[in-house]
């Protein structure tokens, strides 16, 4: 890695899930790709199966939710690369469930910082770079718990996401001056590794999560990169400020 010519994807927590197929599909769109993660062996794994596959891949191993380590590690990225022409704000999480009367300060600054201040560091530290790259753009990760606050003990997470979407549209209005894109998606239920214990231990509750989707299923991790490859792409050079639902029709409620 290291041409200029290139053009460089980077995304968050892409070791697993999402975040893997993202990469996998940039890459096939013919980016080199950056994977961050915080697990040392599954990025080495993931950067050998990307390369047997014939993409340019590279790990950096860094926790978004620390400042002087995104900063860093994005720096380094974008000195090496001489540029970054899309980023994917892929990492976050639930973070695990508490109501707000027994809620800790410690949990509810660790949910902000794995899902809104994650954005803010790397977006922050990528503009200047991505101020050199082709048709540059950000594509951050909202979800529907954004705008229905999340269900029983998720309610942070629903603020942390709602503070996403509006972030997204702040970044948007920031750097549409230097040709800089920013959009987000709205993945509904995903059938990823994510939900494995669930659908181990019960397969009827993980079944029936289908039928609040109006096209009756699960959706998959392609699906999502499929739309964070055209968002990336020239064919969406006019979008901006926008998030994508992708949930086949789970946000309306059935």
């Amino acid at each position: 890695m290291g041409n200029v010519n290139v053009k460089v994807a980077v995304i968050t927590g892409a070791t697993g899930g999402i975040g893997f197929e993202v990469a996998k599909k940039l890459g096939k769109d013919g980016y080199a790709v950056v994977l961050n993660g915080i697990d040392k062996e599954a990025g080495a794994k993931r950067v050998e199966e990307l390369t047997a596959e014939g993409i340019t891949a590279e790990y950096y191993g860094f926790d978004v939710t620390k400042e002087d380590e995104v900063t860093a590690n994005i720096n380094k990225i974008g000195e090496k690369h001489g540029r970054i022409d899309v980023l994917v704000n892929n990492a976050g999480g639930l973070g695990g469930r508490s109501r707000f009367e027994e809620m800790t300060t410690e949990f509810y600054r660790f949910v902000m910082a794995l899902n809104l201040d994650s954005v803010f560091f790397a977006s922050r530290a990528a503009i200047p770079f991505l101020k050199k790259g082709e048709h540059p753009s950000i594509i951050n990760y909202t979800s529907n718990a954004g705008w229905t606050a999340g269900g029983p003990g998720a309610g942070v997470y629903g603020a942390s996401k709602a503070g996403v979407h509006a972030i997204t549209r702040a970044l948007a209005k920031d750097l549409a001056e230097y040709g800089i894109r920013v959009n987000a998606v709205s993945p509904g239920t995903i059938d990823t590794p994510f939900h494995a214990q669930i659908k181990s231990t019960k397969p009827e509750v993980f079944a029936s999560w289908k039928n609040n989707i109006m096209l009756g299923r699960l959706g998959q991790p392609q699906e999502v990169a499929s739309v964070i490859s055209f968002l990336a792409s020239d064919a969406a050079s006019f979008i901006t400020a926008e998030t994508i639902q992708i949930g086949g029709g789970q946000a309306l409620g059935i």
